[in-house]
């Protein structure tokens, strides 16, 4: 993780430090499958059906459409890996100067950046149609979504401002939205509850993320809100986040769409997350703080999905 950094060297010019990036090793790749697989980010894939496999839940009134849920779920991955191919290719140059993506396959030169480019818009294209032909309103979701991650969080606002995390968090709040589309050909209220617990839950999760990886951010010159305004700072935002999260949480409860088992279980959750990330005002260590934060969001989203599927109304 590395030592943490102090308060004053975190309201330093962050661009100040920053490393010019070296020569790429891209002559003569030598990846293979692996490589290719791990610029989908699988994991982040997975999380995201998830959600949006929540979303089609909801939105369901009666047995699920199989064909539907299927053809959702597939054109849904596919626009998901195109924006995290795209993301590899546009941040190779600064991905070898953080040490948590060094060893990343384009950083590294194992796989050929025009191939990588060539796979997010393939993919992006290919889920697109698939989601064009379940309706118009899930593609367009799944587009709007693709384009603020790619264009407006990574090319755009990732390198010059710290918003860039409520930027990011449009596209991630994407999925749920896109699966209730997908069954209902609408956005109503519903919907847009769902997106607002998804958007306002990637704030406190990835500020979580940046404190931990504070100084490597900081090397990369990614603008990211604790290596450019502190953590004291981050800490009030994280608990601000969370604070708004308990609320939202359960407006699904009050458009009867869950029952009370999940109002129980989302109010205690909330709780604990807020509970939790007032102690980091307290803690000696800030970036175990930082991990256990990051860790309860992980906790409180998963059991955020399986509440809902055990207690639709």
């Amino acid at each position: 993780m590395g030592t943490p950094i102090s308060e004053k060297n975190m309201y330093e010019n962050p661009a100040s430090r920053v490393m010019e990036p070296g020569p790429l090793s891209e002559a003569k790749p030598k990846g293979d499958w692996r490589d290719y697989v791990s610029v989908t980010k699988v994991g982040i894939v997975v999380s995201n059906l998830m959600t949006l496999f929540a979303g089609i839940w909801l939105a369901a009134d009666g047995p699920l459409p199989v064909d539907t849920v299927l053809m959702a779920m597939l054109g849904s991955a596919l626009v998901i890996m195109s924006g995290t191919c795209l993301n590899n290719y546009i941040d190779r140059d600064l991905d070898q100067l953080m040490a948590r993506t060094k060893t990343r396959a384009l950083p590294e030169g194992r796989l050929n950046p025009q191939n990588v480019m060539i796979m997010g818009f393939v993919f992006g294209i290919a889920g697109s149609v698939i989601l064009l032909l379940i309706n118009t309103l899930t593609a367009v979701l799944g587009l709007v979504g693709l384009f603020f991650y790619v264009v407006v969080y990574t090319m755009w606002t990732k390198r010059t401002t710290t918003l860039n995390t409520l930027v990011g968090a449009v596209s991630g709040a994407m999925p749920p939205m896109m699966g209730y589309a997908a069954i209902s050909g609408t956005v109503d209220m519903t919907a847009w509850v769902l997106f607002s617990i998804l958007f306002i839950w990637q704030c406190p999760h990835f500020l979580a993320l940046a404190m931990r990886r504070a100084e490597d951010y900081r090397a990369a010159g990614f603008q990211m809100l604790p290596s450019v305004r502190g953590f004291a700072v981050t800490k009030r935002h994280i608990l601000r986040y969370t604070a708004a999260l308990v609320l939202v949480s359960i407006m699904l409860y009050a458009l009867s769409e869950v029952g009370m088992v999940y109002l129980i279980g989302m109010a205690v959750l909330g709780i604990g997350y807020v509970i939790l990330n007032m102690t980091g005002f307290f803690a000696k260590d800030d970036i175990k703080f930082a991990r256990n934060s990051f860790v309860y969001s992980l906790v409180y989203v998963m059991m955020f999905t399986v509440l809902i599927l055990i207690d639709r109304v």
